[in-house]
């Protein structure tokens, strides 16, 4: 599992509904994207309280092959012609898990993002994200959450879809306008 996303950053004064139109009529067509196991099509909109507004599209994929089907293909290239070529970040998954309310629609999403100490042996990064991930996931609301690490930075990402408000002790928040899942049943649970 591969956890992906790029930001395109927009003017403080962007009309974000350009935003929400480009995901009412293009984010279908991702919906049976062979490879993607989900795809959170996130803006922050200053609209809502957001500091900025931005496009923040997430994806979690289960194969690279899909990955590489998206970034090199017709999928990305969409992006670049449009806005230019973001940055995309990616991290290696740890772990996805369910929430308590993984049946429901997503509406809002968080990312926090912290280092890990230089000092701490890598395993021990590694649990002490899992036992946030653990947490994270039973908390009411949530329809799945993932936790992934990013080696190079020894960055730990904790991503959260949420179906009704967002919790206020997370850094970023988005809302949600449309959810692919083509293959969200086949992310693995445990790391690897």
């Amino acid at each position: 599992m591969l956890a992906l996303q790029y930001t395109v950053h927009l003017p403080a004064d962007y009309d974000m509904d350009v935003i929400r139109h480009r995901v009412a009529t293009r984010g279908h067509l991702l919906d049976a994207f062979p490879g993607l196991g989900l795809k959170a099509y996130l803006i922050r909109d200053r609209a809502d309280g957001s500091p900025v507004n931005a496009y923040a599209p997430f994806y979690l994929w289960n194969t690279m092959a899909g990955m590489n089907a998206f970034l090199y293909g017709a999928g990305f290239q969409g992006i670049v012609d449009d806005f230019g070529r973001p940055p995309v970040r990616q991290w290696p998954g740890l772990a996805y898990r369910e929430g308590p309310a993984a049946a429901a629609a997503p509406r809002w999403a968080t990312r926090r993002r912290r280092r890990s100490e230089p000092g701490v042996p890598p395993a021990r990064a590694a649990e002490e994200a899992l036992a946030e991930h653990r947490e994270l996931a039973g908390r009411e609301g949530l329809v799945a959450a993932v936790t992934a690490v990013d080696p190079s930075r020894w960055e730990v990402l904790h991503l959260a879809l949420w179906a009704d408000a967002a919790p206020a002790d997370e850094s970023d928040v988005y809302r949600v306008l449309h959810l692919s899942q083509p293959e969200r049943s086949l992310l693995p649970r445990e790391r690897g």
